[in-house]
């Protein structure tokens, strides 16, 4: 009995050390695992595979790389998607009847200057819409009416900007877009701009003013020319660069006074800078125009051709960096932002 008591305890304490020992593995293979998974959580991923840019689409460069968290609303805000949800596609669009803007001048979630932010989400991209101004009150009512729910369906971070050119000089288009860009991120940290005639509406909402891997042309099919491109070196109407293409041409050039020509120049500038345009599907990119006469202050301009001809030459000089006005007023409400600058005059030949 003695013996068998002897063997029992040795078996006892065997399987005591045993189990002591199988408890010692695991713990040691438990905090390796841990260790060896905090090891690979701090390992810092590339920015690139955190956020993906569309390869369509251009992505907003100062936008942030986490979703921004809106304080008022205590929730984290994801980025808007590539296609906004509330499009409605073709639209009814008509210049017959006088349109007002009283419920648009009530509309809470526009801010003074004609700004707006989706607070569902946070726009990819901040565009400003430019649009080069004088004697269009009536054209300017039928732009805000319409074009302030299409832009906030597109759920753009936008502000629209009316440059007008003060004084009875010859009118300056493209200058006066290029003033456009140099006030507008004075205000706000824009990093797309929509360059766009006062009396140009889409008729399709899924025609998205923001800006693309390559310079946009919006108003692809206006109905002035039966809804179809008039040539195909066309850049007129509505336009849009980002940041980095509008600096790579040096803007727009300042010495096309009267209409025509300028669009052609700018085209030769994208050419000229190994870039190409974008557009829209014909049928999404159709817009209306408002008829109206011609300005007497915009007759054609007769040095155009000759100008276009000579871009490559001109470009480096005629620009952005050689730009000069003065602005007479500034003015805010709540659908606009109004800026009457003076252009100067064009030169005597």
């Amino acid at each position: 009995m003695a013996e068998f008591h002897g063997s029992f305890g040795l078996l006892q304490r065997t399987c005591v050390l045993l189990v002591a020992a199988c408890t010692i593995h695991l713990s040691v293979v438990i905090v390796f695992y841990l260790r060896s998974f905090d090891v690979v959580a701090r390992i810092p991923v590339p920015q690139h595979e955190l956020t993906r840019t569309p390869e369509t689409s251009a992505r907003n460069s100062s936008a942030p790389d986490t979703p921004e968290v809106d304080a008022e609303r205590n929730q984290t805000l994801q980025y808007c998607p590539e296609t906004p949800p509330r499009l409605k596609g073709p639209l009814y669009v008509e210049f017959s009847e006088p349109v007002k803007l009283d419920k648009l001048m009530k509309d809470t979630r526009l801010s003074l200057g004609g700004h707006y932010r989706p607070s569902e989400c946070v726009s990819q991209q901040k565009v400003a819409l430019i649009i080069p101004f004088r004697d269009r009150e009536m054209h300017l009512k039928y732009w805000l009416f319409y074009m302030h729910p299409i832009l906030q369906r597109q759920q753009l971070d936008y502000g629209v900007y009316v440059i007008e050119q003060d004084g009875d000089e010859t009118f300056n288009r493209a200058k006066l877009l290029n003033v456009g860009y140099v006030e507008a991120l004075k205000d706000y940290d824009y990093d797309c701009f929509v360059f766009s005639d006062v009396d140009l509406i889409p008729i399709d909402d899924r025609n998205l003013y923001k800006c693309y891997d390559q310079p946009r042309h919006l108003s692809v099919a206006m109905d002035k020319f039966g809804f179809k491109l008039p040539y195909n070196q066309y850049f007129g109407g509505v336009s849009s660069l980002s940041k980095e293409q509008y600096v790579k041409i040096n803007g727009f050039p300042n010495n096309y006074w009267g209409w025509g020509g300028e669009d052609d120049d700018v085209y030769n500038r994208l050419s000229f800078r190994g870039m190409s345009i974008s557009r829209p599907d014909h049928n999404i990119g159709k817009c209306k125009m408002i008829r109206h006469m011609r300005d007497k202050l915009n007759q054609p301009n007769p040095q155009r051709f000759t100008r276009i001809s000579h871009t490559r030459e001109t470009m480096e000089k005629d620009g952005i960096n050689s730009l000069s006005y003065s602005v007479v007023s500034w003015e805010k409400t709540r659908l606009y932002t109004k800026i009457i600058v003076d252009v100067g005059k064009p030169p005597h030949i």
